[in-house]
């Protein structure tokens, strides 16, 4: 057989061994983000604290942890979606309210006015703001969506979501959009909420960490 009716064959080899590694690239790269969320920008609902999570939910959806069981934020720290640097460790000694947003979300969009507010009126009582915008592929809507609702206090960016994949499992983790954290003084995680979150459920929700000595 001459060398040129094997070329076909060694063409169809080529061509199924770069779709076998495009698909392998492909999925290597979804499931970060599969692991992320199952239900991205849900309406949010419970998650159980049975078992050994440290943790019970409330009748309202929000998840919390006594104080002497709080398991410690994972290193969250980068750039933000104005390219400074942010290290929400800095802000230990404070409150700290972690806010998981993206420009494309529609409850997040309804929200935001509930935390530029209460972010407002308590900046002096040692409480720091930070967002993590996550699945927005270029900082451009997320600058935008910032603007549009006056929101002033940092956003990490996150397109991929491995800021909240360093969560453990079974600890209050981020696992919708969006989600919010309350980050004690510590630097632990004291409750979380996987909704969208009125401005008066967000006050309930940040108090009793606030009222800690």
């Amino acid at each position: 057989m001459s060398a040129a009716s094997h070329a076909p064959q060694r063409s169809n080899r080529t061509l199924a061994h770069i779709r076998t590694r495009s698909r392998a690239a492909l999925f290597t790269g979804s499931a970060v983000v599969a692991a992320l969320v199952l239900s991205a920008c849900g309406s949010g609902g419970k998650s159980g604290g049975s078992g050994n999570t440290g943790f019970v939910t409330g009748s309202d959806g929000i998840a919390t942890v006594t104080k002497g069981e709080r398991t410690p934020a994972p290193d969250l720290s980068g750039k933000t979606i104005d390219g400074k640097q942010l290290d929400v460790a800095d802000y230990k000694g404070k409150v700290v309210v972690l806010n998981v947003w993206g420009s494309w979300c529609g409850p997040c969009r309804l929200e935001a006015k509930n935390f530029v507010k209460v972010s407002e009126d308590v900046k002096d009582q040692g409480v720091q703001f930070v967002g993590i915008n996550t699945r927005d592929t270029s900082t451009t809507p997320a600058v935008a969506f910032e603007k549009a609702h006056g929101v002033t206090y940092p956003s990490l960016y996150d397109p991929t979501g491995k800021l909240m994949l360093r969560f453990k499992k079974g600890t209050l983790n981020p696992q919708l959009i969006p989600s919010t954290l309350i980050i004690d003084r510590e630097g632990k995680v004291a409750a979380r909420a996987l909704q969208a979150l009125s401005e008066e459920k967000l006050r309930d929700m940040l108090k009793p960490v606030l009222a800690e000595k």
